[in-house]
C-alpha cells in the first residue's frame, strides 16, 4: 500500500507539471537581426580573373607589372609571333590563289571545257583557304594579352622572354570598381532578411565603419553550418578599401526592425 501511495503522489506531481501554464515572459523569444552577434565579412572585387596564355611561345617584354593600374584593352604582354605572322601571310596568299583558280574554272565552265564537279571542287578550295586565313588571324590575335576590364595587376606569374605553353597563368587581374561584401548569417534569421537591408561594416585593416546594404541572398542554406550566404554592396566607393580585407558587420537595429515588418 505504501508503494501505491508513493506512485500516486508521483503521478500527481507529473500531471501538475504538465498542466502548469507557461508564462509568456519565460518562453524563448524569436531570434532577431539586432540580437545577432558581430558577423565576419570579407571584401571581394566585382571582377577577378587569372589571364592565361592562349598559345605556346616566347614572351617579349612585359608591358605591365605588379600593382599597376590598367585600362580595358591595354596590352599587358606580347609574344614573339614571327612564325604565326608568316603562317598568316601564307594563308592569305593561298586564299588569293584559290580564288583565281575558281574564276578560271568558272570561265572554262562557260566554254564547256570543264564540268560542274571541277567548279565545285575549286569553290571548296576557296572555302578551305579562307578557313586557314581565319585561323591565322585568330592565332595572330593570341600574340598579345589584353586586359578584359579596367583594374590592377594583383600578381605576375611570368618573366620577360620566358617560354610558356598554352594555358600557363600570366597575370591575376582585379577590377577597381565597387567592392562586394560577403558574409554568412545564421539561417534562423532568414525570414528577416531581404535585399536592401542596411548594415554597418567595420573593417579591421582600416579601423573604420562603412555603410552597406544587402544586395543578394543565396537560394540555398548550408545544412551543416546552418547559415545562409549573403552579398552586400557598399553604399559608395571608398578609396581606402581593397579586396581581401576582412572585418565584422552588424545590422542597423532601427532599419532592421522596419524592414522585418510585413
Amino acid at each position: 500500500m505504501r508503494k501505491t501511495a508513493r506512485e500516486s503522489r508521483t503521478r500527481a506531481l507529473l500531471l501538475a507539471c504538465l498542466i502548469l501554464p507557461v508564462n509568456a515572459e519565460d518562453a524563448p523569444s524569436a531570434p532577431s537581426l539586432e540580437s545577432a552577434s558581430a558577423i565576419r565579412v570579407l571584401l571581394a572585387a566585382e571582377l577577378e580573373t587569372t589571364l592565361s596564355s592562349q598559345m605556346s611561345g616566347t614572351l617579349g617584354e612585359l608591358k605591365t607589372g605588379f600593382g599597376e593600374q590598367v585600362k580595358k584593352g591595354d596590352v599587358l604582354a606580347r609574344f614573339n609571333c614571327n612564325e604565326a605572322e608568316a603562317r598568316s601571310k601564307v594563308a592569305v596568299a593561298e586564299l588569293a590563289m584559290a580564288k583565281q583558280n575558281l574564276e578560271a574554272k568558272k570561265q572554262l565552265r562557260q566554254l564547256n571545257a570543264v564540268g560542274d564537279i571541277e567548279v565545285s571542287m575549286a569553290n571548296t578550295e576557296v572555302q578551305k583557304a579562307d578557313g586557314a586565313r581565319a585561323m591565322g588571324v585568330a592565332q595572330s590575335g593570341y600574340c598579345q594579352v589584353l586586359a578584359p576590364f579596367s583594374g590592377r595587376v594583383a600578381k605576375v606569374y611570368v618573366k620577360p622572354y620566358q617560354t610558356v605553353t598554352a594555358g600557363t597563368p600570366l597575370f591575376d587581374l582585379v577590377s577597381d570598381g565597387a567592392l562586394k561584401v560577403r558574409l554568412n548569417v545564421p539561417s534562423n534569421l532568414l525570414k528577416s532578411l531581404k535585399p536592401g537591408l542596411p548594415l554597418q561594416v567595420n573593417i579591421h585593416e582600416t579601423g573604420n565603419t562603412y555603410p552597406a546594404h544587402v544586395s543578394a541572398i543565396n537560394s540555398r542554406v548550408d545544412a551543416v553550418a546552418q547559415t545562409v550566404e549573403l552579398e552586400a554592396r557598399l553604399d559608395e566607393k571608398f578609396p581606402d578599401l581593397m579586396a581581401g580585407m576582412s572585418g565584422t558587420a552588424r545590422f542597423n537595429q532601427d532599419n532592421a526592425q522596419t524592414s522585418a515588418q510585413p
